[in-house]
């Protein structure tokens, strides 16, 4: 599924500037909108407060660009903006913990468009609807179940190990992304529905998942903006694969969740002595209205929990392994740090010992910080009531979003924001300075990201076995073919992948 063709884009242009009676040509929307709108009084573009058309050029026409244009606003508007008819945008660091610690929030309507699981609770807006989702699934990401079942995770570490072994001794060049998708697409759906998807067991590492994937992101902007695109992958299903093959991974994993809720409901699920539970024992327990246990309702929130624990740590895991393999100096001090509790290179040391290691943890920081998994807004609302910023109040029901991008990249936080430097965590707690409260990857509040403990697990074996037992050579990869320059709900280069390759020159012995 990918980027549509011009003359799609022209129609989509079309809708928003020439329809009757819609955005910019309808004169009394336009006057409401600029002198009327209980936004009225906040700087930004005026064209950006009369239409959607403008924010829908820069990341529809202009292919995921309007972050860029966002932090040109704020340079010459300030530090809050209007960036379109409802919306406001705050680049201020200081200010994220109040647009998303809020006790009661809710979505917004016009941004969960982009997801393509429309019942999942990712996309629910209501907030004590969200809260009933949520807790059914949580229970299984907490860090007491995660260190549970985190012999799941070494499994899985230890057979992205031997396809490295693999890879040194024919001397092939190793797709570092590619290999870290295969791991964390197996983690998540070993883990949480009790099959693997088994990517890491084939020799070629096809991961259809991940394709699909990423060409749901490229449409993003289209599914918020015209929410007939997302429903289309529902009612014509069949058609639309046959017309984009490269949507088969999506089906497939659909119809393979499907047959698994399908085993559940049937009562050939029943849980065995000994057998791991599952998130569809959750979902599909009887004591939930049936409303929220339909096939729909949980293949959604399934589908959604295999998607945003795939790409998102993987993308991490490649950039941490990019830097960390092009500075010596680096590398070596992260791994006489593991030695220490990894006297041998194939020894198994758990999660809770590992964040212990000072080091090893500013270096998954510093990776999660570049990483710029989600780049895309993602607004909050507080349904009822007002709040202050500076001299502004803002109204209730207003969608006010701040990209984690800029808290990330922000200098006066991370000086050389650009660079990867993992003193920079070391420095900061021995001073005193709690910098991880800028380090905001997973969100914050009610709504923060489920899998962060998985993430978490999976990051530090990852880079414990990586960095303890092989030396890399970083291959055709540069920083600039990595610099993040769009956003297709994730941040890509100019390229449509961000992409690390690796020779393996040496599989540590002792």
């Amino acid at each position: 599924m990918g980027r549509p063709s011009p003359a799609v884009l022209q129609k989509y242009w079309d809708r928003i500037w020439k329809s009757p009676g819609q955005e910019v040509l309808s004169a009394d929307k336009s006057i409401y909108r600029l002198y009327f709108h209980p936004l009225n009084k906040f700087p930004g573009p005026k064209l950006a407060a009369i239409t959607h058309g403008y924010e829908f050029y820069f990341d529809a026409i202009k292919d995921g660009k309007f972050f860029v244009e966002l932090e040109r606003m704020h340079e010459q508007y300030g530090p809050i903006v209007r960036i379109n008819p409802r919306e406001l945008h705050i680049k201020d660091s200081s200010a994220f913990d109040k647009i998303y610690i809020q006790r009661r929030q809710e979505k917004d309507k016009y941004m969960v468009n982009m997801f393509t699981s429309p019942r999942s609770s990712a996309a629910t807006i209501d907030h004590d609807l969200h809260r009933s989702r949520r807790e059914l699934v949580n229970p299984f990401f907490s860090k007491k179940a995660v260190m549970g079942l985190e012999y799941q995770v070494q499994e899985k570490v230890d057979k992205v190990s031997s396809h490295l072994i693999t890879a040194h001794s024919a001397g092939t060049v190793v797709s570092m992304d590619g290999i870290f998708a295969a791991l964390t697409a197996d983690v998540i759906s070993h883990y949480t529905y009790g099959h693997s998807m088994g990517i890491l067991d084939t020799k070629d590492l096809r991961n259809d998942f991940r394709e699909t994937v990423a060409g749901a992101g490229a449409l993003a902007h289209y599914t918020r903006m015209f929410p007939i695109v997302a429903a289309s992958l529902e009612i014509m299903p069949g058609f639309i694969e046959w017309m984009q093959p490269s949507t088969k991974g999506l089906f497939d994993t659909k119809r393979w969740l499907l047959r698994m809720i399908g085993t559940h409901i049937n009562g050939d699920g029943d849980e065995k002595p000994g057998a791991q539970k599952t998130i569809f024992d959750s979902l599909l327990d009887k004591a939930v209205p049936p409303a929220e246990r339909t096939s729909k309702r949980v293949c959604d929130e399934s589908l959604t929990v295999l998607a945003a624990g795939t790409e998102t740590t993987a993308r991490v895991l490649s950039i941490g392994c990019f830097h960390l393999y092009r500075d010596p100096a680096m590398l070596y001090k992260l791994r006489e740090e593991l030695r220490k509790v990894m006297p041998e290179p194939t020894t198994k040391v758990s999660w809770a010992q590992l964040e212990q290691l000072p080091y090893l943890t500013a270096v998954v920081n510093e990776s999660l910080r570049l990483s710029h998994s989600v780049l895309i807004r993602v607004p909050r609302v507080s349904p009822t009531a007002a709040w202050e910023y500076g001299d502004y109040t803002i109204p209730p029901g207003t969608p006010v979003s701040q990209l984690m991008y800029f808290v990330h990249t922000d200098p006066t936080i991370f000086p050389n924001p650009d660079e990867f430097v993992p003193e920079r965590w070391i420095e900061a707690a021995n001073k005193g300075d709690r910098l991880t409260k800028y380090l905001v990857p997973f969100t914050k509040g009610p709504r923060i990201c489920l899998g962060l403990n998985l993430a978490y697990s999976e990051m530090y074996q990852m880079f414990a076995s990586l960095v303890r037992r092989f030396d890399l050579e970083i291959h055709n990869t540069t920083p600039e073919s990595i610099r993040i320059t769009r956003d297709v709900m994730i941040g890509l280069p100019d390229s449509d992948k961000l992409e690390v390759h690796s020779l393996v020159k040496n599989v540590i012995r002792a």
